[in-house]
């Protein structure tokens, strides 16, 4: 392998080794050679196999592993990281408490239902104009108080099968149900804030009255291969709640 790789337009782009074995690793993963919870092979055999030293492929998994998309276990071997409801609410659940303690939510479905993705929708997925939406609406809780109301929109052509039970409390994260039941990995969120002002719905369903100030948090998930699968719209009382993300 080469310092030197070719990118799209047929331009050279000169990046290290250890990043060229990064972006190989992340598309083998993608593409599903190794499922989450699954065993990589060991650094001597992906170096031999991509041509490289072994300290190539030791920096190209700590890039990998800063991602968080392995787990490595000191004397046993590295593992395509795998969510877990405790997992998944440390690395994407930004809210806290006033003081900012860590806050656990429960979640109950109100209802999911099939739509036409609006013209934002569609740019914010990178969907057609036509493509069909899952659309889920449920209400978070925070210390036994309703207080984030939650819009989710995932393509059906990506999850067709996507069903989550309403009116019960959800047992599992939604990104545990999107890698356990479809193998999608979601592992980086952009997301977009604004002080917005309480829907009647929204009001009803936090207790609040209509008009009251929220913060939204809009989100776009993306999976290992950088493609967006999940737009989601948090409705926040951040009166018992705060935002916090941490910047590296």
């Amino acid at each position: 392998m080469s310092n030197e790789t070719t990118v799209s337009g047929g331009h050279t782009e000169y990046l290290p080794l250890y990043a060229q074995v990064k972006t190989l690793l992340v598309k083998r993963i993608g593409a599903g050679s190794w499922k989450p919870g699954q065993m990589l092979p060991s650094e001597y055999e992906l170096a031999a196999e991509y041509n490289v030293s072994q300290g190539t492929v030791r920096k190209a998994l700590n890039a990998l592993e800063a991602d968080r998309m392995i787990v490595r276990r000191q004397g046993v071997g590295t593992f395509v990281a795998r969510h877990s409801r405790d997992r998944a609410l440390y690395q994407f659940f930004r809210m806290v408490g006033p003081d900012g303690s860590r806050i656990i939510p429960a979640s109950v479905v109100l209802s999911q239902r099939i739509q036409r993705a609006t013209r934002d929708q569609a740019a914010d997925l990178g969907v057609d104009s036509s493509a069909m939406l899952h659309a889920i609406t449920r209400v978070r809780s925070l210390n036994g108080k309703p207080a984030i109301f939650e819009r989710i929109y995932v393509p059906v052509d990506v999850m067709p099968d996507l069903s989550v039970e309403a009116h019960t409390q959800m047992d599992e994260e939604m990104y545990v149900i999107y890698q356990e039941r479809f193998g999608i990995s979601i592992v980086r969120v952009i997301e977009r804030l604004a002080a917005v002002a309480a829907t009647a719905e929204e009001a009803k369903r936090l207790g609040l009255k209509a008009g009251t100030p929220l913060l939204e948090v809009h989100r776009i998930a993306t999976d290992v291969g950088g493609q967006p699968v999940e737009l989601r719209i948090s409705r926040c009382d951040t009166r018992r709640c705060r935002y916090a993300a941490e910047v590296l």
